[in-house]
């Protein structure tokens, strides 16, 4: 398995406030040639209408068949696209996109919700061990996790 550095970077999230805190990293992203893979949602279709967009199955909270389709879809995906690097702002759609493109040598990137003050969230978790680096919004979060960094608030530091 080798990373595939000239491979797009994916995007990977939910609609609704995973997608605002992704797109607030626009200068993070918007230099490289990108795929995002998000949900058929109405803010999505506007928000990224001038982007590459694959839609995954939705919802994926406690779904087991969504799981599975999402599962195929990201095993498909990541052969296919090669990405270099899979950055994300979870939730469950993301999980199986961050393993996958792990075990095919991407990096991948796990920004954890603006609303996980305490505890990471369950997709965190999974998300974690397969992680280069994870990203938390508040100070407090920074030791639940060896690799968990705090690098600012991304609506609070705008």
């Amino acid at each position: 398995m080798s990373r595939h550095e000239d491979g797009p970077l994916m995007l990977v999230c939910s609609c609704g406030g995973h997608l605002l805190q992704l797109l607030e990293l626009r200068p993070a992203w918007e230099e490289y040639d990108r795929l995002w893979v998000t949900f058929d949602k109405s803010d999505a279709r506007s928000l990224l209408r001038d982007e590459r967009v694959l839609h995954a199955f939705g919802p994926t909270n406690r779904n087991i068949p969504n799981l599975l389709r999402n599962l195929r879809l990201a095993w498909r995906t990541v052969r296919r696209v090669r990405p270099s690097a899979v950055l994300t702002t979870g939730a469950g759609v993301a999980v199986p996109f961050a393993w996958i493109a792990r075990l095919h040598g991407a990096r991948v990137l796990y920004v954890e919700s603006f609303t996980r003050i305490e505890r990471l969230s369950l997709s965190g978790r999974i998300i974690a061990p397969v992680a280069e680096r994870v990203y938390v919004q508040w100070p407090e979060l920074r030791g639940v996790n060896r690799k968990a960094r705090f690098a600012g608030n991304l609506f609070l530091d705008a």
